[in-house]
């Protein structure tokens, strides 16, 4: 679905992201993991067109990404971020019917897309007149996921989803969101801090370190054999014994 080839960023003097060139295969769920400032945010903007590389080549779905296609590639996508990065003065039916709307979809569709997303990520239809701020956390982030799904796009990209959610609403997200990719069948990648949903998520597991990729695998071999001491490290300070079960 999306290959990078020697891809890097810098911002001023910090380089974020080393020369990396990956592949992330299609209809598969990988999680990016790693400390703050590690690169995994840069790199999953990257992959959605929101900051340009300093040097080398994306490809997403076999297409160079370039500036002439950005937009056109961007739609075949959808991205979440924390909390929703929902619109404050437009309800949350209109979040979700945004980009549709733009493209200028009957209302009778935009209407019956909607319904049939609240439906699949569980939000009731009352939220759907509402305003970000007279629903809850957890109700915007649905409202975030079936504005990244009003397009139907092959892949999704989310960034630290549900970093802002308490434990159990994130419990309950966090189900629904991998039952709607096995449903869906859709390709995910996601930036997250936390070992445990990288677990849960991830048919693939890699951890940045300094902005570069310090181990690529399963969960599992992060725990059992570590790469180096970085990854002990960071697996350690995570201190979850429900890691010993990790797949």
């Amino acid at each position: 679905m999306f290959r990078l080839d020697q891809v890097s960023k810098s911002f001023g003097d910090l380089t974020v992201l080393q020369p990396t060139t990956l592949a992330f295969e299609t209809g598969k769920s990988t999680v990016l993991i790693g400390p703050s400032g590690c690169g995994k945010s840069t790199l999953l903007r990257l992959l959605v067109g929101l900051i340009q590389p300093d040097s080398g080549t994306i490809w997403f779905d076999g297409i160079e990404m370039t500036s002439n296609n950005m937009l056109e590639m961007r739609r075949r996508m959808g991205y979440v971020i924390q909390d929703g990065g929902l619109f404050p003065h437009l309800t949350s039916a209109e979040n979700v019917g945004l980009m549709a709307r733009h493209l200028l979809w009957p209302k009778e569709r935009i209407r019956k897309r909607v319904e049939e997303l609240a439906d699949l990520t569980r939000l009731p239809r009352t939220a759907l007149d509402r305003y970000p701020t007279q629903i809850s956390g957890g109700q915007r982030q649905r409202v975030g996921i079936m504005r990244a799904l009003m397009l139907d796009p092959p892949v999704m990209l989310l960034d630290e989803p549900m970093g802002a959610l308490d434990p159990l609403v994130r419990y309950d997200l966090q189900e629904d969101l991998l039952k709607i990719f096995r449903t869906l069948n859709k390709t995910s990648i996601t930036v997250t801090h936390d070992m445990g949903e990288a677990g849960f998520f991830g048919d693939r597991v890699i951890m940045l370190g300094e902005g570069q990729i310090v181990q690529d695998g399963r969960l599992s071999d992060m725990i059992r054999s570590p790469a180096n001491d970085f990854v002990t490290r960071f697996v350690n300070a995570q201190r979850l014994p429900t890691l010993q079960e990790a797949k």
